[in-house]
């Protein structure tokens, strides 16, 4: 089926594309089914011969050095053809991987979740909150390193204030929050449409960096990523969050996983600044940019506390690591803040990611999620590619 809202290759790719290593995955029509692919000058390489999953493709040791030449891989097409969906689509560039993400761990963000929680999921209080409370927190949380001496300081100043907040224990303390964002396969693509749940009036999109991790905890590539939420869900109880967080269509991540390599590293990575745009049908804009540098902790603690000897993913995961902006510009009302509607174009890019890009539906309206875990297997049998797993 082709897309409802066509993209160009030129659209969503890293500003330095001839330099990096981009893995993905796509539906293939001519392999009749998903293929990890390598995608260089526009071109789309199958590396089913490598593995037949992105999750085992990115076990492999060595695996930037055995894409250098691509003579060995099936050249299935040209980007644009998948993007408008002549040679199949774009798909997320996971598979198998468990999705997590961590929360809390940008300093403004931090103080929105905050907000929130006083406002108990009121859209019409928090502007009065954040009146009242970005003055304090503001200032004591800029820059602030998670788990630090000067956190527990501040930790007890706010005490003692009476400020004290379940997200700021794990937005500061010494333990991240960690959560199941989305269930493996689930996550949709650059392109597609992202969902809100009918039951919120209150919600946005999170740009965040995804970090995509080996079973060993091996730290392979990075990926940009809309960690979808329901403001007002959440707001209500923090229990709620699975029903805040993981419905249809409410995770995208693209739209490739660039690998590390001797010019793209963590480094690199931790010093990129990420912009966001919403577009509505209704005329409406927004904008805004965070850098990476202003998260509190690392990403490599992060991955420390997603992959431990308490917590093992032999499948491989991939880690959100944290909204970087929270929306709070008004759009149905004096000082309502923020809230989609259906229609808007969610951009969210970075020059050494690229460019993510989806368009707001309701999750009963999205395609339902059908092809799970059972149906890639089977898949791969009926072509012959289970022994490669």
């Amino acid at each position: 089926m082709a897309p409802k809202h066509n993209l160009k290759s030129v659209d969503i790719l890293p500003e330095d594309a001839a330099d990096a290593i981009l893995v993905g995955r796509v539906w293939s029509n001519a392999a009749g089914g998903p293929c990890p692919v390598l995608v260089r000058a526009g071109r789309v390489f199958d590396l089913s011969s490598l593995s037949p999953t992105v999750s085992g493709l990115l076990e492999i040791d060595g695996l930037s050095d055995r894409l250098l030449a691509t003579a060995e891989f099936s050249d299935l097409g040209d980007l644009d053809a998948f993007l408008s969906g002549a040679s199949g689509r774009l798909l997320a560039p996971i598979d198998l991987q468990a999705v997590k993400a961590a929360g809390v761990t940008f300093a403004d963000s931090m103080l929105e979740r905050v907000i929130e929680e006083q406002a108990k999921g009121d859209a019409a209080r928090a502007q009065d909150i954040r009146a009242k409370l970005a003055p304090v927190l503001g200032d004591s949380l800029r820059g602030l390193v998670a788990g630090s001496e000067q956190a527990a300081k501040v930790k007890a100043l706010l005490q003692d204030m009476g400020l004290w907040s379940q997200y700021l224990e794990v937005g500061i303390g010494p333990d991240a929050e960690i959560f199941t964002k989305a269930q493996p396969m689930s996550s949709v693509a650059c392109g597609d449409l992202v969902g809100i749940h009918p039951i919120s009036h209150w919600n946005n999109p999170e740009p965040e960096v995804v970090l995509a991790v080996r079973s060993d905890g091996r730290i392979v590539g990075a990926a940009l990523g809309n960690d979808v939420n329901l403001r007002d869900v959440e707001g209500r109880s923090a229990l709620l969050l699975g029903k805040a967080k993981d419905n249809n269509a409410s995770c995208s991540i693209g739209p490739f996983i660039r690998l590390f390599d001797g010019q793209f590293t963590l480094d690199v990575l931790s010093k990129v600044r990420v912009s966001l745009l919403v577009q509505g049908e209704d005329g409406f804009e927004m904008t805004g940019e965070s850098p990476m540098e202003a998260i509190s902790r690392s990403p490599e603690n992060l991955v420390s506390q997603l992959r431990n000897r308490n917590h093992q993913y032999p499948d491989g995961a991939v880690l959100f690591l944290g909204t970087m902006f929270a929306p709070v510009k008004d759009r149905r009302g004096a000082g309502l803040g923020f809230t989609h509607e259906v229609g808007d174009r969610v951009e969210i890019f970075t020059p050494k990611l690229g460019r993510l890009v989806n368009w707001v539906d309701r999750t009963d309206a999205c395609p339902e999620w059908t092809f799970g875990t059972r149906a890639l297997f089977r898949n791969l049998a009926e072509r012959g590619l289970l022994n490669k797993v």
